[in-house]
């Protein structure tokens, strides 16, 4: 038995002071939200609450499916560092950046290189090299094969936009074949929702077909995405059957906002090619936000 635990849209805060010249850019209109907005619902405290209830649910591997922070700024991203090392060793946790880590253009090679740790594949070489740290990078767990796929760019103001592109999409495809050839449960993580009408057209992700063409040609047998704040599932169609797509709630989202309070999913693999036993736990803030409880369960 595998467990895995899943998270996503963390958006460590609080925000910390921004010089003007880190505002004079698209930041400005996600520091105004989040004084506006998002610091009324989004919680330190939260997170911490749900991180210890994983760490007393001892799972197998951790997976982060984007917006570690909220507008990439360097000191966002130091606190962003400072927390995954307290979170756990970087071979036990497998991240892919959001929109949020990628705000302004040159803030994706920032978070990429701060966390690199987190989601360089086995075979990729162990510092941080531009020229080498592609996505998709895959990480073999057991009998669980965990790949990482980007959709993180920088977009315009009011936009929170991914792309997934036809690199990408070719070694995927490549990615998942191996993978299912050494007889591995695979675990597709992407930070945008890879499904038509789950999200506004501003905040979609651009190569939504071709993603599914990547699912549907590779095969998978589970897909984790963020960004919506929202606890769903969708299917994507694949070789042989189905394959699940589970999003997640923030995980720093406090109760009484307009999306659901904080959650995880955990996440239990068993069996053997052809016959994989799949279940999700799902786990939420309570309403008084002291603790957390089981809210769903889940086979597929």
């Amino acid at each position: 038995m595998f467990k895995l635990a899943h998270i996503s849209d963390v958006h460590l805060g609080p925000l910390p002071d921004l010089s003007l010249r880190e505002l004079a850019s698209k930041r400005i209109t996600g520091f105004v939200n989040w004084h506006r907005n998002r610091a009324r619902h989004l919680f330190p405290g939260t997170l911490a609450c749900l991180m210890d209830d994983i760490e007393k649910r001892n799972p197998d591997h951790l997976a982060i499916t984007g917006d570690l922070v909220n507008l990439a700024s360097s000191l966002e991203i130091e606190a962003m560092t400072a927390w995954l090392s307290q979170a756990g060793d970087p071979g036990d946790i497998s991240i892919v950046p959001g929109n949020h880590d990628a705000y302004v253009p040159g803030a994706y090679e920032k978070t990429t290189r701060a966390w690199y740790a987190y989601m360089r594949g086995d075979d990729d070489p162990p510092g941080w090299a531009r020229s080498h740290h592609c996505f998709p990078y895959v990480r073999v767990r057991g009998s669980v094969a965990l790949i990482g796929c980007s959709t993180a760019v920088a977009t315009p103001p009011f936009a929170a936009s991914g792309y997934f592109g036809q690199r990408q999409a070719r070694a995927t495809v490549n990615l998942l074949r191996a993978a299912g050839e050494a007889g591995l449960f695979r675990v597709v993580l992407i930070h945008h929702p890879p499904i038509r009408g789950a999200t506004s057209m501003h905040k979609r992700m651009i190569g939504i077909r071709r993603f599914a063409a990547t699912i549907s040609s590779g095969g998978a047998e589970l897909v984790l995405h963020g960004h919506t704040h929202l606890n769903t599932v969708y299917w994507l169609k694949g070789p042989t059957a189905p394959v699940p797509v589970v999003g997640i709630a923030s995980a720093s989202q406090g109760p009484g906002g307009s999306k659901p309070a904080a959650a995880y999913n955990l996440f239990s693999i068993a069996g053997e090619p052809g016959n994989w036993q799949l279940s999700r736990e799902r786990y939420t803030l309570n309403a008084d936000a002291t603790g957390v409880e089981l809210a769903e369960t889940t086979r597929f």
